[in-house]
């Protein structure tokens, strides 16, 4: 049995009630659990009894730490769509023509700013 991290709401919040959502992704995840025999014959009942008679989040926090863990995360769009063989660089982009436009405007208007300042100055 995995010890659950504090932050975990079922330890972190114990005494909150249980949805209906939650009991129902955790029989799901009990049911894939023991049919991969994650979860022993022996143990299951007793687990499955835990979650349909919990009334409260604290209340399944042994069944959670019973099961295997959880992917949480999804695989980052860049690993996802790249189309590299690992360790390969990806070709460089070509500058946008808008970043061209917009160091032009950036200097026009300093310079701009700087006659300003000098005209008012002198």
């Amino acid at each position: 049995m995995a010890e659950l991290s504090r932050s975990s709401k079922y330890r972190a919040t114990p005494d909150l009630p249980l949805p209906d959502g939650d009991r129902e992704r955790l029989v799901e995840r009990l049911n894939a659990a023991y049919a991969s025999g994650n979860i022993s014959e022996d143990a299951y009942p007793g687990l499955l009894d835990a979650v349909f008679s919990a009334t409260t989040l604290g209340d399944v926090a042994p069944v959670v730490g019973a099961l295997p863990g959880e992917v949480t995360y999804q695989v980052p769009a860049v690993i996802d769509t790249g189309n590299q063989r690992p360790g390969e660089l990806a070709q460089a982009r070509a500058a946008s023509p808008m970043l061209g436009i917009a160091i032009a405007a950036g200097v026009v208007l300093a310079v701009i700013v700087l006659l300003t300042l000098v005209w008012f100055l002198f």
